[in-house]
Formats: structure tokens, C-alpha cells, sequence
């Protein structure tokens, strides 16, 4: 695919025989056998994804902290050094610039993992935003990220590493050698599942990636695309910057409100935020299943007693559950959990139902064996 950018993992998808695709800018795996066996085996084992596609922005400096607490919805100077936290850029709408997850790597220095289609965008809108002590610097280009998930990554990791992973708490990292290479790890990922997000060099990324398929064969680790990462985090209820997130959407009708403190606090759209609120919101994203055949897709309209009232914002078929699923937003008063609507698949209206997500949790999600 001409003119798109490579990952430092290119060479071993060519290898591994993967479907390739575009995405943000990049020729990325889709899968490399079925989207149904690489999601089953992280569900059930341990999946290796190359996230190297994904934007990395370093913050250092005596301001550095303040900067960032002013930019994101939720407290960072709280953050202890070798924690991670998920929190939202906003703009002075009440809208998401992006939703990020943020390193605190010392008493002022910390970066930012952001979604790969808005790395430039990002970099712009934090730039316009710090005082002169605040170094910003775009690593992106220099990293590679894996993204190893599944409740047996720990097993698998642990044979690369004489480092006791294990132990290592969720969204708590790490910087430890792995198949002699100096990384940092996290206990993070993007999938419902146990597992671990490492960052590595661009040049060590392959060693890394081929170790890890080597080692983990015995318990099951095998290569996943981005096919199966999005019926992954579909299932997991997880917001995709462009669908469920966007420079208009409120964080708090995506109902991301658990990630938003807006008490006692001034950060750029907080006020707006409140204001909306205050206001009452006149939609909000719900889960919901098709109740007979079809797939619901992204943009497929939502309708109710014949009347156009929401759009679906992501879906398609759940391997764990072997039904239809998706994210909508529609009028509050559709939001509860039993609430019934009609998703227009190909002009055909199928009912679907409102349900409690995450759609997959606890074991079989993948958070532990068995």
C-alpha cells in the first residue's frame, strides 16, 4: 500500500502472511488467520498486537504537572510516579480533543499515549496550551508499543523476562528487560482482557515480538489484528476515538463520567461541561443486542415508532456472546437498561434491546484463567 506509513513490525506481518489494511494513516494487520480465532484467543489465552501505530507525547518540566492537570479532565499531580491513568483532553465546548492514558514518569515528567489519527492534532492543541518551562517532545516515530492481552499474557510474558510481571498491579508500569531489551511495561490494554502494554524501541521491536511468539506458543499466545481488537473492545464497552468520542461529543454523554472531576476544578471545558449538564443532555450512549438476525454497523440509524432518534456508533457480531451487539446514542429516555428501539440494518428494522455494559466481564473476558 503506497504512501502509507510502516510500523517496525512491518516486515514480521509479511512474514506471518497478515491481511493489510489501512488505518489512520498506516498499513496495519487486520488478522493473520480469522478475527474469530485471534479474539477467542485472547479471550481464552493471550493475543500480541502491534500498537506501534499509536502517538507517544512527553511532558517535562517545572511545569509540567500544572499543565497537564489544566488540560485533562481528570487530576495528574495526584499521580504517583510508575502509575497510569486514563483521563480526556477536552476543548472549551465541553467537547474531546481525545481520550489518552497518562504515564507519570517522575516528580515532572509524564507522557501521553494518544490514538494514532490524532498524534498532529494533539501535539498542536498541548503546544498552544503549556508555559515555556514545559518541554514538549513527540517520541511516536522512535517507539514501538505491543500490546500483549489475556489471562495468560502474565505466563507468557514471565518467559522473556526474569522480572515477576505478576505482580505487577493494573495501570501500574514498569521499566524491566525483555528478551534483552530495555522497555517499560504496563498493566493496561484496549481488549476487557488481562495483559500488558510494552514500550520498547523502534529497533528493538521485532526481537521483542518474535521472542514473545516463541515463548508463549506453549500457552497459547498467538498474533491478533485489528479486527480482532475492535470486537475486543466492543465487547469491553470501550470508547474508538471517531465513533463513541469526538470534538463535539461531552464526555459525559459518552458516560464517561467516572473519569471526569469537575468539582473543585478549572480545567479547559470544564465549565461547558458542567453547563451541559446543568442543562440536561439529550442523549447518552447505551449498549445494546439485536433481538433477531442481522449486524448492526456503524451509522446505521437508530429508530422508534417509525421516527429517526440515534445513530449507531459501533458494532457487529460478539464472538464470546454469538450475538449481534453495538454502542448507540439515543434520547435519554431510551437510555435504561430494557429500553427497546429499532436498528435500521439495509433498510430492514431490527429490534434491539438496551443492556448493562460492559457486554463481556470478569473470567469470561479474560481477566483470569479459568
Amino acid at each position: 500500500m503506497p504512501g502509507l506509513r510502516r510500523t517496525p513490525l512491518a516486515g514480521v506481518h509479511e512474514r506471518l502472511g497478515a491481511r493489510m489494511v489501512e488505518f489512520a494513516g498506516f498499513s496495519m494487520p487486520v488478522q493473520y488467520t480469522s478475527i474469530r480465532e485471534e479474539h477467542a484467543a485472547v479471550r481464552e489465552a493471550a493475543g500480541l498486537f502491534d500498537v506501534s501505530h499509536m502517538g507517544q507525547l512527553g511532558l517535562e518540566g517545572p511545569g509540567a504537572i500544572e499543565s497537564v492537570d489544566r488540560l485533562l479532565c481528570r487530576r495528574v499531580s495526584d499521580l504517583r510516579a510508575g502509575r497510569v491513568r486514563y483521563g480526556l483532553l477536552c476543548n472549551e465546548r465541553g467537547g474531546v480533543v481525545d481520550d489518552v492514558t497518562v504515564y507519570r514518569l517522575a516528580e515532572q515528567a509524564l507522557f501521553l499515549c494518544v490514538n494514532a489519527a490524532n498524534v498532529q492534532k494533539d501535539r498542536r492543541w498541548i503546544a498552544a496550551h503549556i508555559p515555556a518551562d514545559v518541554t514538549l517532545r513527540d517520541t511516536s516515530a522512535e517507539t514501538g508499543l505491543l500490546a500483549l492481552q489475556g489471562p495468560a499474557s502474565a505466563e507468557a510474558l514471565a518467559r522473556v523476562t526474569t522480572h515477576e510481571v505478576a505482580t505487577l498491579r493494573r495501570f501500574a508500569f514498569d521499566r524491566i528487560e525483555v528478551a534483552a531489551c530495555e522497555v517499560l511495561v504496563s498493566r493496561t490494554g484496549y481488549t476487557g482482557a488481562d495483559g500488558f502494554e510494552i514500550y520498547c524501541g523502534a529497533g528493538d521491536a521485532e526481537r521483542i515480538f518474535e521472542a514473545l511468539l516463541a515463548e508463549g506458543k506453549p500457552v497459547g499466545l498467538r498474533p491478533a489484528g485489528l479486527g480482532a481488537r475492535d470486537t475486543l473492545r466492543l465487547e469491553a464497552a470501550l470508547p474508538l476515538y471517531g465513533h463513541e468520542l469526538d470534538d463535539e461529543t461531552s464526555p459525559l454523554e459518552a458516560g464517561l463520567g467516572r473519569f471526569v472531576a469537575l468539582e473543585g476544578r478549572d480545567f479547559i471545558g470544564a465549565q461547558a461541561i458542567r453547563r451541559r449538564r446543568d442543562e440536561g443532555h439529550e442523549r447518552a450512549l447505551v449498549g445494546f443486542e439485536l433481538l433477531e438476525r442481522g449486524i448492526a454497523r456503524a451509522d446505521h440509524r437508530v429508530a422508534c415508532e417509525g421516527r429517526n432518534v440515534g445513530r449507531v456508533t459501533s458494532g457487529g457480531p460478539s464472538p464470546t456472546l454469538g450475538k449481534s451487539i453495538g454502542l448507540a446514542y439515543v434520547p435519554t429516555r431510551l437510555a435504561a437498561p430494557g429500553s427497546s428501539f429499532d436498528v435500521m440494518v439495509r433498510d430492514r428494522a431490527i429490534p434491539a434491546r438496551v443492556v448493562e455494559t460492559p457486554f463481556v466481564r470478569g473470567a469470561a473476558a479474560g481477566r483470569g484463567k479459568g
